[in-house]
């Protein structure tokens, strides 16, 4: 397992890039379908500036349906053990099985990205807290099969913040290192567009919860209908709302391109520390 720590205040927003294993993800270009692309995209990645690897191998777009434990591994640990064994980039797991998060941690990830922010499995934070590993709780509004049915928040961006703040006490009370803690508002994930434009706009309420904000907002269809965009013409939307992120705080950005969002990151930076 690769050492690792999640930004402080002041400190650089971290780059993480995505390596999909799922064939149904809803960007085709971001779908590995052997390990060599995996690896490839993996290496070209880490060039282009990653700071973190994100893989998954279940699609959580909306209508996606659930892959059994012993199919997402299969999935996973080939890529996994490989990357662990030539790469010294800190690897994230997309998943929410806690057994998917077991047997990951020991061959080599350093992060579980939970979409149900501890809050399906039990047994998710003990594993986690008992292998030393960091976490990202994000905030869902139902499951991936149903979320976008109706959404329906009184307050969204109190309600989200509250509902990470339960995650957090989670992951707190089983013993995760403090440091090892981000959240994810979770931008389309049983929200309306209407939603996801409060939340962005108001990111900065999530500095109230102290820990490290992750955004994930690339290629979404958030983007797409601002600009009445496919998803392969939505990059700089996904560019725009990481920008305006990074003036609200956020400190980790979860992208399908890394190198155009490392270099926006970087002037973004430049200009709000007046330094290059």
């Amino acid at each position: 397992m690769m050492p690792f720590k999640f930004p402080q205040p002041g400190e650089d927003a971290l780059v993480m890039g995505i390596i999909n294993l799922s064939p149904d993800s809803f960007y085709g270009e971001s779908r590995c379908n052997t390990l060599d692309q995996a690896l490839s995209t993996a290496e070209r990645m880490f060039e282009e500036g990653a700071d973190i690897l994100d893989i998954g191998a279940e699609s959580s777009r909306p209508g996606s349906v659930p892959i059994s434990v012993q199919e997402e591994l299969d999935r996973l640990l080939p890529v996994l053990i490989k990357l662990a064994e030539v790469s010294n980039i800190p690897i994230s797991v997309d998943t929410y099985k806690s057994m998917v998060a077991h047997e990951v941690l020991q061959a080599g990830a350093s992060i579980i990205n939970d979409i149900t922010g501890l809050q399906r499995s039990e047994e998710m934070a003990q594993i986690i807290s008992r292998l030393d590993a960091g976490v990202i709780l994000m905030h869902m509004q139902g499951s991936p099969e149903t979320m976008q049915d109706r959404p329906e928040y009184k307050d969204v961006v109190t309600e989200v913040c509250d509902h990470l703040q339960r995650s957090i006490a989670i992951a707190v009370s089983a013993g995760i290192s403090p440091e090892k803690i981000a959240i994810d508002p979770g931008i389309g994930f049983g929200k309306t567009d209407a939603h996801n434009l409060l939340i962005l706009k108001n990111l900065n309420r999530l500095q109230e919860l102290s820990k490290p904000v992750l955004l994930g907002v690339s290629r979404k269809s958030l983007i797409g209908n601002i600009l009445n965009a496919p998803v392969e013409e939505r990059l700089e939307g996904s560019l725009s709302a990481t920008v305006y992120g990074l003036t609200q705080g956020v400190s980790i950005i979860r992208t399908h391109d890394v190198r155009a969002t490392r270099r926006a990151v970087k002037v973004a930076e430049a200009i709000m520390r007046e330094e290059i």
